[in-house]
Parts: structure tokens; C-alpha cells; sequence
């Protein structure tokens, strides 16, 4: 990974007074950055739905309704992913590390996948460097979708606005089939080389395992439907939460608003950090109540980005701090409604598949 070195612009100073802001909001409110009642509420609330829907899906004695549940099954684990992992990654959910992590853990490795190494590269590197090649480990180099300029133009590439969407269908099963395999031999797309540790990479097997007993064996065993209606839900689950993930956190970087920087053969950035979260996140819809308690402030991404270390369910209350302040330092603040998001999406894969270097547009309020 390129260690970057960021420089001091209006954003530094902007950055400065945020925090400063923030604290005095939360003083002043006689409030803690971590989750509440709400959140406790919400935790409970998910992980029972996800316990209630697998009971019953192994229970079922009608095929339309087991693929329901299974379906259910799977939208309340993302849903609990969006609300309680990514929160409690960044040790916001409750206020004791300890349950933080144990949240995360347990939350994380029984959809498969290791917490480790997400946690770890989404702190270290992604809230860092985001968007920028070489740092972030979100940036891809697939040699079917064409996402940074550094990747040579291929003549399918002008569809790749077209077939993305079908792609996007298998994005959970290759984080769970092939995204950390390849990483532990350093044959990923991602831009970055990952090291896990050899106990990390015990637990990986151990997980996905376990995954593949309760998501596939143990229906097979329990439900008289035949195996292949098993498989075929699990598919079916896997290609839901795809859409929904890829729907959810996709606009947000991938756009053709937000800059993709790049830094000096020293690493040097011309920007400060904070202005580099704000170029590279677009927040859609931030005052819904229901996308912040469905989504888990997802869609409030800059403003994630540079306070990590607060829980999602105060968001809104900070947003209009947020926007004041931006404003007053002449930060862009790039906020539209998720329609616009998307198109925004869809108009940098078109872009990305026929230009060499496409200029982001310029964010107009």
C-alpha cells in the first residue's frame, strides 16, 4: 500500500471546526458519539428477525414460503450488516469496546466471510485513501469493468454500462467464494496486496464452512424439498443482496461527480484529507429517517467518512452542522436524491467505458 501524505488547504480548516462543532453538539446535548437506546433497540431488533426467519425458514412445509423466509433470511443478515457490523467496526455501536467487538465479529463471520480482513482494510485503508489507486482497497482492476483510468480501454467496455447490472448479481457470491482466496495469494483485482494472518486464515475456512452448514446442509437435511430448490434459494439470496449492496454503496464512489486522485511518485497528495472525502463520497437523501434506520447512514457517506468514531442514528441531527460548515469554507458538499446518484453511477461506467481519462462534472446545488 502507498503510504499518502496530504497537504493543507481549506479543508483542513473546515475539518478543524467540524470537530470542534460536533463536540460541542454532543456537550451541549449531553450526549455520547455511541449508539443509544435506539440503536441497542435496533441491534436486538435485527439479530432476533434474522434467528426468527432461519427457525422458521427450517421449519417451513410450504415451498413458496420457504423461499420467502430464505429470501427474508437474507435481507435482515444484510440489514444487520448495514446497521451493526459497520458501526461496531468502527466501535460505535454500544459504548464498550469489548461488545463492539464481539458485535462485529459475530455478525460479521457467520455470513462467511472474515471480519479481520474487512475491518481491518476498511479503517486502514479505504477510510484513508479513499478512491485512490494504489491505497484503497476498494479501488478494482477487473479487467471486465473499467474503474480507473490506469486500466487500458477495451473495445467491450463502451457496453460495460449495459452488462454491469448482471455482474453486479454475483458480487456477494464472489466475496464469499472467491474475494478472500484470492487475497491470501495475492491474485486479487483489488490494487493493494493484503497479508492475513495464518489464525485469520484458520477462521476463514472455519466460517465459510459453518456458512455452507446452516445456509445449505442443514435445510437440505431438515426440508423435504429436494436439494436443488436449497441451491437454488441460496443463489436466488445471494443475488438479492448483491443488487441491494451494490445499490446501496455503489453510487456513493462510483460517480461521475466524484475525483479519483492521484498522488506524486512520493506519495504526495494536493489536497488535505478531509477535502478528499468530501471529492469522493456523494450522500443521497441524508434527512430520511427511513433510509438512516434501514441502511444504516450509508447514505450519509462523506459525512461517515470524516466522523467515523460517531454511531449512524445521530446523523441527521449532525447533517445541518455538516452542511453549514462546508458552505462556510467553500467545501462541496455533493448531497442529491438517490435517482440522481444512480444516474450519476451509470453515467461514469458509460464514460469510464470510452474515454481515457473522463473529468468529473462539476456539482452544482
Amino acid at each position: 500500500m502507498q503510504k499518502i501524505k496530504f497537504s493543507k488547504d481549506e479543508g483542513s480548516e473546515f475539518y478543524k471546526e467540524l470537530t470542534e462543532k460536533i463536540r460541542e453538539y454532543f456537550e451541549s446535548n449531553r450526549l455520547e458519539k455511541f449508539g443509544n437506546n435506539k440503536m441497542i433497540f435496533k441491534i436486538i431488533l435485527y439479530f432476533m428477525m434474522a434467528v426468527l426467519l432461519y427457525v422458521l425458514m427450517i421449519t417451513s412445509s410450504n415451498i413458496i414460503g420457504f423461499y420467502l423466509l430464505y429470501l427474508g433470511l437474507g435481507i435482515s443478515v444484510l440489514l444487520t450488516a448495514f446497521n451493526v457490523s459497520h458501526d461496531a467496526a468502527h466501535g460505535v455501536a454500544v459504548k464498550s469496546k469489548f461488545w463492539n467487538k464481539i458485535l462485529f465479529q459475530l455478525s460479521f463471520n457467520l455470513q462467511g466471510n472474515n471480519a479481520y480482513v474487512w475491518g481491518k482494510n476498511h479503517n486502514e485503508s479505504h477510510h484513508l485513501y479513499t478512491n485512490i489507486e494504489g491505497s484503497d482497497i476498494d479501488v478494482l482492476n477487473n479487467p471486465l469493468v473499467r474503474m480507473t483510468t490506469s486500466q487500458k480501454v477495451r473495445w467491450y467496455h463502451r457496453f460495460q454500462y449495459l452488462y454491469v447490472p448482471f455482474l453486479y448479481l454475483f458480487y456477494s457470491l464472489n466475496w464469499f467464494l472467491f474475494r478472500e482466496f484470492l487475497m491470501i495469494f495475492n491474485r486479487s483485482s483489488r490494487t493493494i496486496k493484503v497479508a492475513i494472518p495464518v489464525w485469520e486464515i484458520v477462521k476463514l475456512l472455519f466460517f465459510k464452512v459453518f456458512y455452507v452448514g446452516y445456509m445449505i446442509v442443514i435445510p437440505g437435511l431438515l426440508l423435504p424439498f429436494g436439494w436443488e430448490h436449497i441451491v437454488v434459494a441460496f443463489m436466488l439470496n445471494h443475488f438479492l443482496i448483491s443488487i441491494i449492496f451494490t445499490a446501496v454503496l455503489g453510487v456513493s464512489h462510483l460517480s461521475d461527480f466524484v475525483a479519483h486522485p492521484e498522488a506524486d511518485k512520493e506519495g504526495n497528495l494536493s489536497m488535505s484529507w478531509p477535502k478528499l472525502q468530501m471529492c469522493t463520497s456523494v450522500d443521497y437523501n441524508v434527512d430520511s429517517k427511513f433510509l438512516n434506520w434501514v441502511l444504516g447512514g450509508f447514505n450519509a457517506h462523506a459525512l461517515h467518512h470524516l466522523l467515523p468514531n460517531i454511531c449512524h442514528v445521530h446523523y441527521i441531527k449532525l447533517a445541518p452542522i455538516f452542511r453549514e460548515l462546508a458552505n462556510k469554507h467553500s467545501i462541496t458538499y455533493m448531497e442529491m436524491p438517490y435517482r440522481d446518484a444512480l444516474k450519476s453511477h451509470f453515467r461514469f461506467l458509460k464514460k469510464m467505458g470510452t474515454q481515457e481519462s473522463p473529468k468529473p462534472l462539476q456539482y452544482e446545488i
